[in-house]
């Protein structure tokens, strides 16, 4: 039995011709503690605040505590299937949920996903559950000065009503 290396080229190029080189580079993390809804997870440097991790069983959870050596993780499910040892992937999403007329009437877990059986919500707008917060000038300004009763802390401390910080002095003073 011969091998000619007509075939051997052929079978080679076409291996090279259908070789696919994508790579998919994830964050993966351990879990070294669960209890309560609470999970900490080791090697999630890169995680983010509020970001959603999904565990080894599809459970997914919510980066909370950031700090040097661990993640703290908030449940969004059971948690009772996730042990020590798990992993913990990062999904590179901020915790939205759906937003809309279409979940009106309707009773969703926290990643708002519907759970009164009448099947899924259909609708395509989303929000994150914690949006940034508008920049001060971009708020409405203190209009009505508030005063506390104790003419000490009045004295001292400028307190009023709206959504701009009172720095110093009188707002009827700007």
């Amino acid at each position: 039995m011969s091998i000619k290396a007509e075939e051997i080229s052929s079978l080679i190029k076409q291996q090279i011709e259908n070789f696919d080189s994508e790579i998919e580079v994830n964050d993966v993390g351990t879990v070294i503690e669960v209890g309560d809804g609470i999970a900490r997870a080791h090697g999630l440097d890169d995680a983010m605040s509020g970001e959603l991790l999904e565990f080894s069983n599809g459970v997914m959870g919510m980066a909370q505590n950031l700090e040097e050596g661990n993640v703290g993780i908030t449940i969004m499910g059971p948690f009772s299937d996730i042990n020590e040892g798990d992993e913990v992937r990062r999904t590179g999403r901020v915790m939205q949920v759906p937003v809309g007329e279409e979940l009106l009437g309707r009773v969703v877990n926290p990643l708002g996903q519907a759970i009164d059986g009448k099947g899924p919500v259909e609708t395509t707008k989303v929000r994150p559950i914690e949006p940034p917060a508008p920049s001060i000038m971009d708020r409405q300004e203190v209009n009505e000065p508030l005063q506390t009763g104790i003419k000490a802390i009045d004295a001292l401390v400028p307190i009023g009503r709206g959504q701009r910080e009172l720095i110093i002095g009188d707002p009827s003073d700007r």
